[in-house]
């Protein structure tokens, strides 16, 4: 049976904020949680990234950059390419790079975004802060690519291994509308936002009706969750599921478009 693998990424994480990682599998479209795993250091995240597959994972981080960016510099416009390019950089030299792409840009459009940003209402790839999703992508993927993970419709990897960016965001928008459920700020810790994140659990685990999917919780996991104020774990779980449904679609491009822009990436589970 495949594995399915949920990854909350942080750029820089440590032990009160790690990359958080949820194992599980599926099974007549049931979603079950079987652990999680705690990652302090991106050396351990790489050694993670080597469990032996079969394996499908939703990685919570961009794996491309809008193509019109790319253009606009003169980067690489082969995907593996201008990744390696990418990873060569420092952060202060992405952040000029991109902070002069858009200063030359009209108010109102000054970031470019991928295809895949408009239907699952994503983060531009290029955001440096709030949050900063480009140096997201530039500490995950080259690990990722230096692991040999397979990227579907990107770059031909060790197929028993399969990275999909997934956005956890878009799914529990599906059950909480714009409402938020989690917050790093102590202080925006609310009840509002644990009774948030006890209806999302709720229901995920009533059914996904878009997805055809339900979570499988016990009921320690389903507490875990709720006392999850910063919501890492949840986002975790979410990716999984988003893993479940693109793995029940591995032989149908994981239900990304055919014609999906071989620079830009897809987010899983996206509208079409």
């Amino acid at each position: 049976m495949t594995a399915l693998l949920g990854c909350d990424f942080s750029s820089s994480p440590k032990t009160k904020k790690p990359i958080v990682m949820a194992w599980g599998s599926e099974s007549r479209n049931v979603v079950r949680l079987e652990r999680f795993q705690f990652i302090n250091r991106l050396e351990d995240f790489s050694y993670a990234l080597q469990t032996p597959g079969p394996w499908v994972g939703g990685f919570d981080l961009p794996f491309g950059l809008p193509r019109e960016l790319i253009q606009s510099l003169g980067w690489p416009l082969k995907w593996i390419d201008c990744m390696a390019h990418y990873s060569q950089l420092t952060r202060q030299q992405i952040r000029d790079h991109f902070a002069s792409f858009c200063d030359s840009r009209p108010v109102g459009q000054k970031f470019a975004h991928r295809q895949t940003d408009r239907p699952a209402s994503s983060s531009p790839s290029m955001k440096w802060v709030n949050p900063p999703v480009a140096y997201m992508l530039h500490a995950g993927v080259p690990l990722m690519i230096e692991a040999r993970l397979h990227f579907p419709g990107l770059h031909v990897g060790d197929k028993t291994r399969v990275a999909l960016e997934a956005y956890p965001g878009m799914l529990a928008r599906h059950f909480l509308s714009n409402q938020s459920y989690k917050s790093d700020d102590r202080k925006k810790q609310t009840q509002e936002r644990l009774i948030a994140r006890k209806n999302l659990i709720h229901g995920l685990e009533s059914g996904i009706p878009h997805l055809n999917l339900r979570l499988k919780l016990s009921n320690a996991q389903r507490d875990t969750l709720v006392d999850d104020p910063k919501g890492d774990l949840l986002d975790a779980v979410l990716c999984m599921v988003q893993a479940a449904w693109a793995d029940q679609r591995a032989d149908q491009n994981y239900g990304m478009p055919s014609n999906i822009d071989s620079i830009e990436g897809w987010i899983v589970t996206a509208p079409q």
